[in-house]
Order: C-alpha cells, then sequence, then structure tokens
C-alpha cells in the first residue's frame, strides 16, 4: 500500500447470506420449520411480484429469503464459480443428521475437517443449494 491508502475499515461479521427459492412456502417451511431459523420480517414486493422474508439464526446472522417468478436453477454439479455452500454452526453432527434423516432429508456421510479434527456433513435445501452443518462444540 502507498502512504495516500487510507487504513482499511474493519468488518465486523457476516450480517445475512441472500437465498431465492423457487417455491417460497416450501423454502419458508425448511428453513423456519425444519431448521429453526426465526422469522424477523415478512414483505411481499408487488412491483417485482416476489416475496422477502428475514430470518435470524441465534448468533444474530440473518438470512434473507427470496421469491421471484421462475428463477433459473443454480449450477451445483459440478461445483461452479462462486459461493459454494452456506454452513452453519452446530454442537452435535450426529444428532442433526439423526434429525435430517428422520424428517426425510437425505444427507451426505459424516466427514472429518482433516485440519481442525471436527465433524461435518452435507444437505440441500429444497432447491439443491448445498448446506453443511460444521460442528463447533464439544461432545
Amino acid at each position: 500500500m502507498s502512504d495516500s491508502t487510507p487504513a482499511r475499515p474493519a468488518l465486523r461479521g457476516t450480517h445475512h447470506v441472500a437465498l431465492i427459492g423457487s417455491d417460497y412456502a416450501r423454502s419458508k417451511r425448511f428453513y423456519t420449520g425444519l431448521l429453526g431459523c426465526t422469522v424477523l420480517d415478512e414483505h411481499y414486493r408487488d412491483a417485482r411480484d416476489s416475496w422477502k422474508l428475514d430470518l435470524a439464526l441465534p448468533d444474530g446472522t440473518r438470512l434473507e429469503l427470496f421469491s421471484f417468478p421462475d428463477p433459473p436453477p443454480r449450477p451445483s454439479r459440478p461445483e461452479a464459480c462462486g459461493l459454494r455452500h452456506l454452513a452453519f454452526a452446530v454442537d452435535d453432527v450426529a444428532a442433526w443428521q439423526a434429525y435430517l434423516t428422520a424428517a426425510g432429508v437425505a444427507t451426505e456421510a459424516i466427514r472429518l475437517d482433516e485440519y481442525t479434527g471436527r465433524r461435518f456433513l452435507f444437505f440441500a435445501d429444497p432447491d439443491g443449494l448445498p448446506l453443511e452443518l460444521y460442528e463447533t462444540g464439544t461432545i
């Protein structure tokens, strides 16, 4: 950096992640009912023929769930450039795997992060968005 470059402002954390669902009601049930996100606000936007649902995670991170008429599918396999997946911190990956399986959600096998020794697994939301559960608690 040169002497004329201003000091870097600080990032404070993740505020939100925006998601688009092809079926708003189905996605709303998935993120609120199955995953337990809290509804903060919900608006229908006439001009865009679109819903906007603000959801909260326990740590304060927010998810914004949008609906739009006929959104194009998101490439997931082969992995495309850009956002790869959304990861949630959990205390017990095995408990979540049992819960999701009982709810009819397919999960991949639990894996071990070779660098941290923590367990994690992948599954998908109703539109195939890859989601990860990453074990941060102690078992």
